[in-house]
């Protein structure tokens, strides 16, 4: 089955639909601080991951005093926002789907992640965060391309998770609706057009 949020506002939801089958992995915890009158304010983000490992991904940020507590909220935002992913096949259509159906991109801040298919066998060439999400995706093999500053965590991730998330976006020839062909007008008035011209006299108008 295929479970989509778009409007979901509720994480018990997919809970009920992906429960058993969802794996959430922390990413990453980094303190991040505010200046104050009295000092710095210090807070912890947490960076969620959160997948079935067959089709479904997402992914949470949270901000709060308490790692445990920015940690819950990153996991109900990651559920909020689990999106179905599309896999194609790299050359011959044998077996299950196995990689990304066509070369797709994402972006967030200065990092681009550029995903690109790989015959099977291959397995997930990319550094380790694109690695985790792309596993937690369902993908089995790819190529991965990244470019900008990627030491940012975060933006890493999102980039990638945009990556993923615009497999379905994207509109391959396979989906296309099948096209119905008209006649030319040529051909379609080929009778009357083939008829010869006889100029009609003109009419006097009287005033």
């Amino acid at each position: 089955a295929v479970v989509s949020t778009q409007s979901t506002g509720e994480a018990e939801i997919i809970d009920f639909f992906l429960g058993s089958k969802l794996k959430d992995e922390v990413l990453k915890i980094m303190p991040v601080q505010k200046q104050t009158r009295a000092g710095q304010r210090t807070r912890f983000k947490a960076f969620v991951a959160i997948g079935d490992f067959d089709g479904h991904i997402g992914l949470g940020v949270k901000c709060s005093k308490e790692v445990a507590t920015a940690i819950r909220g990153a996991i109900t935002l990651a559920k909020l926002s689990v999106i179905p992913v599309r896999r194609g096949y790299w050359g011959n259509k044998i077996g299950t789907p196995h990689t990304v159906p066509c070369k797709v991109t994402g972006k967030c801040g200065s990092v681009l992640v550029r995903l690109v298919p790989a015959p099977r066998g291959t397995g997930l060439v990319s550094a380790p965060v694109p690695k985790k999400l792309l596993s937690m995706a369902g993908f089995e093999d790819c190529y991965t391309c990244a470019t900008g500053q990627t030491a940012t965590l975060g933006n890493f991730a999102k980039a990638t998770f945009a990556a993923i998330s615009a497999t379905y976006a994207y509109l391959t020839p396979d989906m296309w609706s099948a096209t119905v062909f008209t006649n030319s007008p040529y051909q379609e008035y080929t009778d009357y057009l083939a008829k010869p011209f006889v100029k009609q006299p003109k009419k006097e108008v009287k005033y």
